[in-house]
């Protein structure tokens, strides 16, 4: 077994390393081209169309409102690689590493936005009324390859049973550590909770997840920005570290072990994509139940995830760990996850600690509810509706059985099977890229969409 796991591991180290990375940003970069660099193009108007539409009633047919789908998508990304996973990125990458986490950003939006177009495009109603989509209904009914499809769907449904599984290790865990409750006690509890939101379907979820994603956010990087203020004489220094260093390789410092350019630029790119998810198809599945009059206007709130997921609540915890001096610290390169608590505890002390443990609690919760979410779409494409229900409770023992620690040997296949969702999804965006630039197109010409509200509301053409 110790082999077979060896192997594994050996494969994804690989897997998630230069290919996947290249994969990623190559596409990321074609189809910003291809979609004439509308993120850089149309950014106020992007933003109108989503933030500054949240009071807004919402336009044309869906389940969930536009801003209910986004925050069920962000509760899937915003989650332990926000908090824990950015300083390990400084530490294995340097500081010059949030520069390339930025433009990965940047230029996954382009990824998470034509997912999104094509998710609304091939959606369907099912039994229950609601509207569904993704990268099965897409590969389906866009592509004609329903095969893909059911080898996409029965591949997440079966991933996620030990992604739970762990996701609920990390729940019981953080609270036994904090609180000192017996990880069994906090399963049952946290399955039963979950059970009561998932069985309500994407509306309950929704509603949840609009109230608890943006407190929850704004809550972390409030206090993030608190800290900025503190340290508000550092940021040029902060700012400096991060541009200079993004393009040449950074000595050791204190507890810093110094790193060369290549791994500046991958651990950027790996920790934006893992973070925002561009190119797995888990979003998609949320955005596709949005109320909305053409799939590229709810593309936008996608774009508005990156910015939120890697942007804003990534760009916070790292400000906060360069800002505070921590990663330089002796011993810091023996525990990076670390280094976010340990840096809100120097300026808050245990409230400090207890903050991060809280928002790590919550915000693994919240990932824990959509993505059975996610899984029960996959079961219900397969098998029905009936199959949906069924796999939801499966989830919820999954989720009782990793909090006592059931998923500790078969977490490493996790990043195998995440490659195995993610390469088909994205070779299926780029065969329906053209598609998406249709789409794309018809909306900025057309005198029922952007021509409209430019004229209604007189924004900037561009």
């Amino acid at each position: 077994m110790e082999t077979i796991l060896a192997y594994v591991t050996t494969i994804s180290n690989w897997l998630w390393g230069p290919p996947l990375i290249i994969l990623l940003v190559g596409t990321g970069l074609y189809l910003t081209v291809l979609l004439g660099f509308f993120q850089f193009r149309y950014p106020i108007y992007i933003f109108k169309q989503t933030f500054g539409s949240i009071f807004k009633k919402p336009r044309g047919e869906g389940t969930v409102t536009p801003f209910q789908a986004l925050t069920s998508a962000l509760s899937s990304t915003v989650g332990a690689s926000n908090i824990i996973g950015v300083p390990a990125a400084i530490m294995f990458g340097g500081p010059g590493a949030i520069f390339w986490m930025w433009v990965i950003a940047i230029f996954g939006m382009a990824i998470k936005f034509s997912e999104s177009v094509l998710a609304v495009r091939f959606r369907e109603r099912n039994e229950a009324g609601e509207y569904v989509g993704g990268p099965m209904y897409y590969m389906t009914k866009g592509l004609n390859m329903k095969w893909l499809g059911v080898w996409f769907a029965f591949a997440l449904m079966i991933e996620l049973v030990p992604s739970i599984m762990v996701q609920g290790n990390a729940v019981a865990s953080a609270v036994s550590e904090t609180f000192n409750i017996n990880p069994l006690y906090t399963g049952i509890s946290v399955s039963l909770l979950v059970g009561l939101i998932v069985f309500g379907g994407i509306k309950r979820i929704g509603k949840i997840t609009e109230i608890f994603i943006p407190f929850m956010a704004l809550f972390y990087v409030g206090a993030s920005f608190i800290i900025l203020i503190m340290n508000i004489d550092k940021l040029p220094g902060v700012l400096s570290l991060i541009f200079t260093y993004a393009f040449q390789p950074m000595a050791p410092l204190g507890g810093f072990a110094g790193v060369a350019l290549a791994e500046v630029v991958r651990w950027g790119f790996a920790r934006g994509l893992y973070s925002n998810e561009a190119g797995l198809g888990t979003a998609p599945i949320a955005h596709a139940a949005a109320q909305t009059d053409h799939p590229v206007r709810q593309g936008f709130w996608a774009v508005i995830g990156v910015l939120v997921d890697t942007l804003i609540i990534c760009s916070a915890t790292a400000f906060v760990v360069l800002s505070s001096g921590v990663w330089t610290e002796e011993g810091a390169m023996n525990d990076p996850s670390a280094l976010t608590t340990i840096a809100f505890s120097k300026y808050f002390g245990t409230a400090g600690s207890l903050l991060v443990t809280i928002c790590l609690i919550f915000f693994v919760l919240s990932t824990i509810i959509v993505i059975i979410h996610y899984g029960a779409k996959q079961a219900e494409f397969l098998f029905g509706i009936k199959a949906g229900f069924l796999i939801k409770i499966v989830y919820m023992a999954a989720i009782i059985l990793g909090s006592i620690g059931a998923a500790q040997t078969i977490w490493q296949f996790l990043d195998l099977a995440l490659a195995g969702i993610l390469i088909p999804n994205v070779v299926a965006v780029l065969l329906l890229s053209k598609e998406v630039k249709r789409l794309t197109h018809e909306f900025f010409t057309s005198d029922l969409y952007y021509l409209k509200d430019v004229k209604k509301n007189k924004y900037p053409k561009d």
